[in-house]
């Protein structure tokens, strides 16, 4: 496992490990919602959580519009005061972690412990995906001469053209074979805000590997520990080094 400082600073928004299974046919949202019990002194609003679909039909007569349709596929446990969240659903487990984010040994074992509580409710019969995916939220210093002064994997303008940004959104998918990992890189910039001189710049990295699982559990937490080093390289190696990049 690779070894990265810590910096104080780090810009993670936003860290979330994720967990997809396949649940007995006889699960039900009675029984996710059956972790609340377990940990609702930890995490205690409760909330449905939902999902929106709609779609398009053709035919002879052309396409028309499907009636949206909303359904519950799980549940959501918050706790405000130390902004986290716990994903009970059908088709698996998630933990979130809003900021402040202290560091990845911490976020782990939490998410490994409510995993083990998820596991002993659900019975999931095996995973079939497991992911980890951070949003880092970059203030660059204004005015600046060049993105690549703070980070290197950005888009690039035709040396002909204008060069000023006034928006972007860049979305990169890169495998890595050796480990059966794809790193998802979503890039864009928000708005600066009125009077203040800095440019928010959002770095979103989700790194997963598909999987079909059901064997020894500490192999899983292994795979995440290549996840998490997988992410890292990808956050280290678009900074300069000079920008005090963080991985944690």
């Amino acid at each position: 496992m690779s070894q990265y400082t810590i910096f104080p600073n780090a810009p993670i928004v936003e860290a979330i490990l994720d967990i997809r299974v396949e649940l007995p046919k006889d699960a039900t949202l009675d029984t996710l919602e059956m972790v609340y019990d377990t940990i609702k002194t930890r995490y205690p609003e409760k909330q449905h959580r939902t999902e929106f679909s709609a779609g398009i039909r053709f035919d002879r007569n052309g396409a028309s519009v499907e009636k949206p349709e909303t359904s519950q596929t799980g549940y959501l446990f918050r706790s405000p005061v130390e902004k986290k969240v716990v994903q009970s659903r059908l088709n698996g487990f998630s933990f979130n972690k809003l900021k402040p984010y202290s560091d990845w040994n911490a976020f782990r074992s939490e998410g490994r412990e409510l995993w083990g509580i998820y596991v002993k409710i659900a019975k999931p019969l095996k995973i079939t995906r497991i992911a980890l995916r951070y949003i880092n939220r970059i203030e660059i210093p204004l005015p600046m001469k060049d993105f690549k002064e703070y980070v290197l994997t950005v888009p690039e303008v035709a040396p002909e053209l204008p060069q000023a940004l006034a928006h972007f959104f860049m979305r990169l998918v890169i495998p890595k074979p050796d480990i059966e990992t794809v790193a998802v890189i979503n890039q864009t910039m928000e708005a600066p805000e009125p009077g203040v001189q800095r440019l928010p710049f959002i770095f979103d990295i989700d790194v997963f590997k598909e999987t079909s699982y059901s064997g020894n559990e500490e192999d899983i937490w292994n795979k995440f520990e290549e996840l998490h080093d997988f992410k890292n390289e990808v956050f280290l190696s678009s900074r300069p080094v000079s920008s005090g990049a963080a991985g944690r």
